[in-house]
């Protein structure tokens, strides 16, 4: 089960910079998503929304999965008499 949805607002705003525009991304938000200023960012359009994601490494909810299951395979029986 999941948290609750947290919903950070803002009113961004455009920059120039060069021939280019910049989009400034307030500081709350950045560290709600964990996003520092080397982070790479996926940005794609349905074309009527900008939308920004962070890039996350592909192997790091595999190797959370592995080190969960060695830690139920050791630890199981402990942390399942602590939940009762």
């Amino acid at each position: 089960m999941q948290g609750p949805v947290l919903v950070a607002k803002q009113s961004p705003k455009l920059c120039k910079l060069g021939n280019s525009m910049a989009l400034v991304i307030d500081r709350p938000i950045l560290k709600l998503l964990n996003i520092e200023d080397a982070s790479p960012l996926y940005v794609s359009t349905d074309g009527k929304v900008l939308i920004i994601t962070p890039v996350r490494d592909k192997k790091r909810p595999r190797a959370f999965g592995e080190v969960l299951e060695k830690t139920n395979r050791r630890h199981g029986r402990l942390l399942k008499s602590l939940s009762d």
